[in-house]
């Protein structure tokens, strides 16, 4: 790159200069004083053809207009692979610090610029460039920033309840996700305390009736190997459980045990059969079989019973685990990201939603990197993409979760089943406030949100493709690292 500095060159030349910039679009109307402001304050600069500009991420701290020759623009997406926004040789051409003269505006270039053939253009400072824009323009200032800030303000404000209202509907699915295992807990103990009184009573009874000590070890014995039976019983048919249960309903009735037809599903559901019976009636004198017996099927109720609150604990753990997954509360926002754990954690989110008719069907990569991310937020995108999912399929129909690394990037694809985005749509369903949904049903910034946590946060891409039957989503995110110039404008954008 070389650069002429006005400021150096002689009056012919600074006049020479500001006639040349009259003649572009951009600068036709400003009056002469205008003209020799910019010329004093900005440069002449060229570039070689394929020479860089600026780059993508760095501080925007100029402004360009290109004169002569042939420049493009480029956004890096796809773990480092370079798009062409567009390319221009019409002279006037603008790129760089061009929000300059917004307050609050970004900081750093959205995207980069080169060369395409040599190239000359004209050069200002941002500051500079800010300044006499706010000075000469102040209308227009007023007008501009009121509907940039207006249309910003009303877009975080929707976003922001869109947010809330998604919130409240996983905690309303968490919520009932977790009362099912804690009502289930909560029955369970009070069984528990029910069958360990019952089962006290009857071991004092037999005390009572001074059962020989060798018969009562006998009885502990077979007590152990019911416990070890209950704890893995096997499968049965609904009609091989019902013979079961008749037969060993026989076998008590014969021998006169009460309420025959209570016990016998206790000892078929722990897989006791009636030659276990047999040895229970042959341990212990006969007035105490029907005691034996009904202590050992409180022994085998109260392990199933500690079973069930077992279970439910861990149901109620695994959904405490799934939300601080989902939500990254204990993390730091950039980390390794594990893609699959937040799938995963989303989808028990969601569960709630899921039950009614949807088949997931996961078909995960194996040794998936991690991915370099903010984690709750990516947890936001799978949230948008399968919730739009749910109800495109209208609670029937099948979800699919697929991953895969190609080279440097990790590809994520949802796809389901429902009745497709139309095509007039297909192009717009990243823009803010778009929704193909009926009025207070969706804000249309669902997946314009998605849209600007994988690209402008991630370096990544988020495409669709769809037809009825048969919609993907497809989102590319970058295996590598950052560098900490682009971490910081990733850090500057929303």
């Amino acid at each position: 790159m070389s650069a002429e500095a006005a400021t150096a060159a002689s009056t012919p030349e600074r006049a020479a200069f500001a006639d040349e910039l009259r003649t572009t679009f951009l600068f036709e109307g400003l009056s002469p004083e205008q003209l020799n402001f910019l010329v004093e304050a900005g440069a002449m600069v060229t570039f070689g053809a394929g020479e860089a500009v600026f780059v993508e991420g760095e501080p925007a701290t100029c402004f360009f207009v290109l004169l002569e020759g042939e420049i493009r623009l480029t956004r890096t997406v796809r773990g480092g692979g370079v798009v062409e926004i567009t390319r221009t040789s019409h002279r006037g051409s603008y790129a760089g610090a061009t929000q300059a003269y917004i307050r609050n505006s970004p900081k750093a270039y959205s995207a980069g610029m080169d060369a395409v053939t040599d190239a000359r253009l004209f050069s200002i400072p941002a500051k500079e460039f800010s300044e006499a824009i706010r000075t000469w323009f102040p209308m227009a200032m007023h007008m501009l920033e009121g509907l940039f800030f207006g249309m910003r303000a009303s877009e975080s404000l929707v976003s922001q309840r869109e947010r809330i209202n998604a919130l409240g509907t996983l905690t309303a699915g968490l919520t009932h996700e977790l009362n099912n295992p804690a009502a289930s807990a909560v029955r369970a103990v009070a069984e528990l305390r029910t069958r360990v009184a019952a089962m006290r009573e009857k071991l004092s009874w037999l005390a009572r009736r001074e059962i020989e000590p060798e018969h009562l070890y006998k009885l502990t014995d077979l007590q152990t190997k019911a416990i070890e039976r209950a704890a893995n019983p096997p499968r049965l048919t609904a009609m091989e459980a019902s013979d079961r249960e008749d037969e060993m309903g026989d076998w008590l009735d014969r021998r006169g045990v009460n309420g025959a037809w209570d016990l016998a599903p206790i000892f078929v559901a722990a897989g006791l059969d009636t030659d276990w019976a047999q040895e229970v009636a042959e341990t212990v004198e006969p007035p105490l079989v029907e005691s034996s017996l009904r202590w050992l099927g409180y022994t085998v109720e109260t392990e199933q019973l500690m079973a069930e609150i077992e279970d439910s604990v861990t149901r109620i753990s695994t959904l405490v685990g799934a939300a601080r997954q989902y939500s990254q509360l204990d993390r730091t926002p950039y980390q390794p990201v594990d893609i699959h754990a937040g799938l995963d954690a989303t989808l028990v989110m969601l569960a709630g939603k899921l039950k009614t008719g949807i088949r997931v069907v996961k078909d995960y990569a194996e040794d998936l990197p991690l991915v370099p991310g903010y984690a709750a937020e990516l947890n936001q995108v799978w949230t948008n993409i399968i919730d739009n999912a749910v109800q495109a399929m209208g609670g029937e129909g099948t979800l699919t979760l697929r991953t895969a690394r190609q080279g440097d990037v990790v590809v994520v694809e949802i796809g389901d089943t429902g009745s497709g985005i139309p095509a007039e749509a297909r192009m717009r369903v990243f823009e803010p406030f778009f929704t193909t949904k009926a009025v207070g049903q969706g804000t249309g910034l669902g997946l314009d949100i998605s849209y600007r946590i994988v690209v402008n946060r991630h370096r990544g891409d988020i495409v669709v493709e769809s037809r009825p039957g048969d919609t993907r989503f497809q989102v590319t995110l970058p295996v590598e690292e950052p560098s900490l110039g682009v971490r910081a404008a990733l850090d500057s954008t929303d």
